[in-house]
């Protein structure tokens, strides 16, 4: 099973390593099955109620986990169409979640996914279903274009760029 970092453009709210404001996650894919995996220890800026990590913080880092998962299951980005998020526990500001995704299933307009935060002990915080459309080829070109060369992501980058020809 080999499990590869995902590429990132700069200026990403999720993964982008210039973005003042953003996460700054590192992404990875199981090259093997398609699930993209992170982990995320949110901080006291991520914070809705006192100690308690705001929904929104948790429902982006799903769908950057979820849109990576049906960008790699196709090598063509895509962007969200529906997002539904079920939040079952409070996570805690300082304590680290892991973030999955999967495809569900996939046609050439539509790729379903589903994803899950777990807490360190492996009970669920958050549930998320999305839908996500694959970009025009055009359109996909310019996103691959923007991917940041980076040792360690040579592999998927070399994928999504392969893709995009």
């Amino acid at each position: 099973m080999a499990v590869h970092e995902l590429p990132h453009t700069r200026g990403c709210l999720v993964c982008g390593r210039e973005n003042p404001h953003g996460l700054h996650l590192h992404l990875h894919v199981d090259e093997e099955s398609g699930v993209v995996r992170c982990g995320f220890t949110p901080l006291g800026t991520h914070i809705g109620f006192e100690g308690v990590v705001h929904g929104g913080i948790l429902a982006t880092v799903l769908d950057e986990a979820m849109v990576w998962a049906a960008t790699w299951s196709g090598k063509r980005f895509c962007v969200c169409g529906e997002l539904s998020v079920r939040y079952r526990a409070l996570a805690k500001i300082g304590e680290p979640v892991t973030v999955e995704a999967k495809i569900v299933s996939a046609r050439p307009r539509l790729i379903q996914t589903d994803g899950v935060i777990l807490d360190s002990d492996g009970n669920v915080l958050a549930t998320a279903t999305a839908k996500y459309v694959p970009l025009p080829a055009e359109k996909n070109r310019e996103f691959v274009a923007t991917l940041v060369d980076e040792p360690g992501t040579e592999t998927t980058t070399r994928a999504m760029r392969g893709g995009a020809e």
